[in-house]
């Protein structure tokens, strides 16, 4: 792998496999370090608190997600300009895009937040969130939550920047680093007795800390870069851009939430009980998903990087080789840990029901994970080369005409413990949308930058 600069990767050179596999790898343990804050919430809130708790914790997050959408929308935007910019050694559009997509961050950082405090109760009622004290829970950890919120908004901009120069490296340091301080917080303030409040507390200063952490290590190790909190440079037509990419991803993500909240709402209507195994289950469903997201960002950038540089024929290599890779490891995933569901669920309640309803989530997804990996990976290879639309047609139309009617009709026909079947039958859906237009070639005239050979 060539270094154009320290820490970042050319990935316009060399092999595929080999790229990806040492891109994805640590960016797979910083996932895992950054999934880190939301299990080790579980875990302390369901053993030291109560499975009420452990409900509230899990019911907050899709309303979190989608408020927070158009932002992580504009970061994967920012990644693809990168990426693509970065393969065409246009380091003035580099610079020029980090400044703007921060710029618009702090701006927007402050509505953001009010209208998220404002909005997390009447969210919550129309979740059917359990007026049994879950409800008041759940309302206590959102509000601490959003007002943190520009820790998190800043860590994934960090993250987005160094993605798209190809460094999956400096993110493990800023994980890591907030994983530690999270856990210790956590433990001290659940000991202390300050229940949910701390667990959200000790989750947003260690957010917070990682961000400030990332911004100070940019500006020492890429001199060709500087980041300025508080001093504003905007480039509208860059801006433009960034939102051409950006709000397809973050309404996708967005509606994406909003479905999590129609099927949320559903596992909800059975009581706090299925409630507290379904959001167990679904943090060890987000660990098993993390090799295919890591390799599906890593697909991103060797994409975008490749197209800036106008090598197509090694965007079909890299397509390959991330399909190879993601289903091989999904399929080797999912035979560990079915067999393990009954064990790892004991993590999050001692419960004999709960622990039940987490493992019928368990054991109808994790057969069928390959389809989620091809999937990811082709919607991938779309973004990369900035394609958007089409990735969050499939998602949308999977989730939306498979995922959350199927799930209801299932469960008025066959009963609760079926209703994560919609699953896989979502995804394949997905994977014929997104296949059809790979095969048909179109998105290879996205790309927004022209390759030049200044470096």
């Amino acid at each position: 792998m060539k270094k154009l600069h320290a820490g970042a990767t050319d990935m316009t050179s060399g092999s595929p496999y080999r790229l990806l596999f040492l891109f994805t790898a640590p960016l797979l343990l910083g996932n895992v370090f950054q999934q880190l804050y939301n299990m080790v919430d579980s875990i302390v809130v369901g053993n030291f608190i109560g499975e009420k708790a452990l409900a509230a914790v899990g019911t907050g997050f899709p309303i979190i997600f989608m408020m927070s959408s158009l932002f992580m929308g504009l970061s994967t935007g920012a990644t693809i300009m990168i990426s693509q910019y970065y393969g065409a050694r246009d380091m003035e559009n580099v610079r020029a895009t980090v400044n703007t997509i921060y710029t618009a961050m702090m701006i927007g950082i402050i509505p953001l937040t009010i209208i998220g405090i404002l909005c997390s109760r009447p969210l919550l009622l129309l979740m059917n969130v359990p007026n049994d004290g879950t409800l008041e829970l759940a309302e206590i950890y959102m509000i601490v939550i959003f007002v943190g919120m520009i820790g998190t908004l800043g860590f994934n901009i960090n993250a987005g920047i160094l993605q798209g120069l190809g460094d999956s490296r400096t993110s493990l340091l800023f994980l890591s680093t907030a994983a530690g301080i999270n856990i210790v917080l956590d433990l001290a303030f659940t000991f202390c007795g300050m229940g949910v409040f701390g667990v959200a507390l000790a989750t947003i200063l260690a957010q917070i800390t990682s961000w400030l952490f990332g911004v100070y290590f940019i500006n020492r190790h890429y001199t060709f870069l500087h980041i300025h909190l508080f001093q504003f440079h905007f480039n509208r037509s860059l801006f433009q851009k960034a939102i051409k990419l950006g709000v397809p991803s973050g309404i996708q993500q967005a509606l994406f939430a909003v479905g999590i909240m129609a099927m949320q709402a559903l596992v909800n209507s059975y009581g706090s009980t299925f409630t507290a195994g379904f959001n167990g289950a679904n943090k060890i469903d987000t660990f098993v998903f993390l090799p295919i997201q890591s390799m599906s960002t890593a697909v991103t950038t060797y994409v975008g990087q490749n197209v800036g540089a106008a090598r197509m024929e090694r965007v079909h290599r890299g397509t390959r080789a991330g399909l190879t890779l993601c289903v091989g490891a999904s399929i080797l995933i999912s035979v560990v840990v079915f067999p393990l569901s009954d064990l790892l669920m004991h993590m999050f309640s001692q419960s004999p029901a709960v622990i039940e309803a987490g493992v019928y989530y368990l054991h109808a997804l994790l057969p069928f994970y390959f389809l989620c990996a091809i999937l990811f990976i082709l919607s991938a290879v779309l973004r990369g080369a900035g394609s958007m639309i089409v990735p969050m047609a499939a998602s949308l139309l999977s989730l939306w005409l498979a995922r959350v009617p199927i799930a209801y009709w299932i469960a008025g026909v066959w009963g609760k413990e079926f209703i994560y079947y919609s699953y896989p039958v979502s995804w394949a859906i997905g994977i014929i949308i997104v296949l059809v237009s790979y095969l048909h070639g179109g998105w290879k005239k996205k790309t927004i930058v022209t390759p030049s050979t200044t470096v």
